[in-house]
């Protein structure tokens, strides 16, 4: 065990806003249950930190109470309808009202690295295309000529090229999306060209991630979190690995595994239980967003809290963005979880693992690859998912007319009350 622990413990190199923060009542809160790199008496710092960042006001206060070991929790019992998980009318209004409507994270920028590149993405169940144009301003567009329809890049692979072409007949569009030529331009008489660029959806790109949304929407909450992403420079991160879970789980069971770690000890005791046993954990809000952090007291009590670095080391940051992405900020790498449901009871999950830069020699590679497995494969698809998937059976029966929320599950119940307030 202790070889594949190694690569989720801190680093291998280094031993020894507008939006008003709310704090959420729940002495255990957030799927943060997956990163704390706590289990050695040193304090290791992350790989390669920048010194110049720093950790913004509100993720020094949330420290700053795990430090105190003054987290809360609710007060009484809730409960959340199973119809919530399992009604397809319920699912429908939520594709219609929060995905249909809301702006959402579609991919961390890391996923475009470079300028002239573009990736095919269908997961929300459109043919979309992410591109980065040759000014270096992210778009998402439909993956489809304005010619005929025809989809332009299939399959899923990145496309670097100052051009992407119609592979019908071959109608070329540069990577802001307009048309830059066509075959046989005198067949097309009059055709203002200006007027034939790829569809654009409304995007905005801050803080290190892509949001994107169906309609026109407000992007503001993208614009004012960007400073918590930004202490952590995960706009120049690199993308080490990205995978796609197809999970049986209606997307709101996914979201739930990261909203509390009541079930840390049990659920997750063949891989990470172990780091949590003096683990505290506290939690707040951001606007309609949630914001968690969890530490060690007897780490946090030897270090400066603005000693960024140090701070990392010993003390592990989670968001969730409403309304279907997970954030888990570990030490030295970051996973970016984006949730995008198929069915009622179907959810293809996209984890992004983004580390501060490309490896350079084998026991770099060796330390990423081990994060990797320990969390994507381990606790993420062996463990979180799962659960998940096995919650959706159990609910499918009828038998369990709704969920009993204890408190240290408030964290669920704030985000329940979110979809909610949206769905009115």
């Amino acid at each position: 065990m202790r070889s594949m622990v190694e690569g989720f413990l801190p680093s291998l190199k280094s031993p020894s806003t507008a939006l008003r923060a709310v704090p959420l009542p729940g002495k255990s809160r957030g799927g943060i249950a997956l990163a704390l790199a706590c289990a050695e008496t040193h304090v290791a710092k992350p790989m390669d930190m920048p010194s110049s960042l720093r950790p913004t006001e509100g993720q020094l206060a949330l420290a700053g109470v795990v430090a105190r070991g003054e987290s809360s929790h609710g007060e009484a019992i809730t409960t959340v309808p199973a119809s919530a998980y399992t009604d397809p009318a319920h699912f429908q209004r939520e594709q219609a009202k929060l995905f249909g409507r809301l702006p959402q994270v579609i991919a961390p920028s890391a996923l475009l690295p470079r300028n002239n590149m573009a990736v095919p993405h269908d997961g929300f169940g459109l043919p979309l295309l992410l591109a980065r144009d040759k000014a270096g301003k992210a778009h998402v567009f439909y993956n489809v000529c304005r010619h005929r329809g025809t989809r332009l890049i299939e399959g899923g692979e990145p496309l670097c090229a100052p051009r992407i072409v119609c592979p019908y007949h071959a109608w070329s569009y540069s990577l802001d999306g307009a048309l830059a030529g066509l075959p046989r331009p005198d067949t097309f008489p009059g055709l203002d060209k200006s007027r034939f660029g790829l569809v654009e959806l409304p995007s905005c790109e801050a803080g290190g991630l892509i949001w994107f949304a169906r309609e026109e929407a407000d992007f503001s909450d993208a614009r004012e979190l960007a400073p918590e992403f930004d202490a952590f420079g995960l706009a120049g991160h690199h993308l080490y690995r990205r995978r796609i879970h197809d999970v049986a789980s209606n997307w709101k069971l996914i979201m739930d595994a990261f909203l509390e770690s009541y079930h840390v000890q049990r659920l997750h005791a063949p891989t990470i239980a172990r780091f949590f046993t003096d683990g505290v954990t506290a939690g707040d809000r951001l606007g309609i967003h949630q914001r968690s952090a969890v530490g060690r007291i007897d780490h946090l009590a030897r270090i400066d809290h603005n000693d960024w670095a140090a701070l990392r080391a010993v003390i592990t940051f989670a968001y969730q963005l409403f309304p279907a992405t997970i954030m888990i900020m570990s030490p030295d790498y970051v996973n970016v979880m984006v949730l995008m449901p198929q069915s009622v009871g179907r959810t293809l999950v996209e984890d992004f693992m983004l580390i501060p830069e490309p490896p350079s020699t084998p026991q770099e590679e060796d330390h990423w690859e081990r994060s990797w497995a320990l969390l994507d494969e381990g606790v993420f698809g062996g463990e979180d998912y799962r659960a998940a998937a096995l919650g959706q059976e159990g609910l499918a029966t009828g038998v369990v007319k709704e969920l009993t929320l204890g408190t240290l599950e408030t964290g669920i119940r704030h985000f329940h009350d979110q979809v909610d307030a949206a769905l009115a």
